[in-house]
């Protein structure tokens, strides 16, 4: 980075975020940036700072909260299943989006412990979604449910599922898809006793 400036790339390493997601921040307004002549992005170290700045307040100021996002674009089953989660406990955090691009920016925000994604969305769908977070580096492993209307042949003919992801068909038995999210959330408190 030099005084004034960066590439996206060197605003995506200082933030821990993939290049993608920075992309999406400079698109979205959430990092000031313009373009050179030759079509390259340069963002406003300020800008960057600013977002470490947010961040470090965040993490200072309370309790780490088990966190679930869900990306959902129709909105009363997005609303359902907050709801329900959120009924898990008082620990677990629910935050939801609408579409992958949305999904991807939220996880640039703070990376969710678990992700319950569907794979038809308008934009940037699931299987977008899914193909980002396991070629991204910067992505640490967090355990993945897709809640879909989709055949199981037609997820195959679009390439299938990443490996350690739990599906569920709609209409999705909430009762289930509370138990799995549970599950997870019991090890992390579990892990969080211990630990302490």
């Amino acid at each position: 980075m030099d005084d004034q400036s960066c590439s996206t790339r060197e605003a995506a390493e200082a933030l821990g975020i993939c290049v993608r997601t920075a992309q999406l921040w400079v698109e979205h307004g959430r990092l000031r940036a313009w373009k050179t002549p030759g079509g390259h992005r340069r963002i406003l170290r300020e800008s960057v700072n600013a977002e470490l700045r947010a961040r470090e307040k965040e993490c200072g100021g309370g309790s780490q909260n088990f966190d679930v996002l869900i990306v959902e674009d129709e909105r009363i089953q997005r609303q359902i299943l907050q709801a329900k989660v959120a009924g898990v406990s008082g620990e677990i955090s629910v935050r939801t989006a609408y579409n992958g691009v949305e999904g991807l920016i939220k996880m640039g925000e703070r990376q969710p412990q678990i992700l319950v994604t569907d794979l038809m969305m308008p934009g940037v769908d699931g299987f977008h979604l899914l193909s980002t977070l396991t070629t991204s580096p910067l992505i640490k492993p967090m355990q993945v449910i897709v809640v879909t209307a989709m055949s199981d042949e037609a997820i195959q003919e679009k390439g299938g599922l990443p490996e350690g992801v739990v599906l569920f068909h709609k209409p999705v038995q909430i009762p289930d898809l509370l138990a799995v999210i549970r599950a997870y959330y019991n090890g992390w408190s579990l892990q969080r006793k211990t630990l302490g």
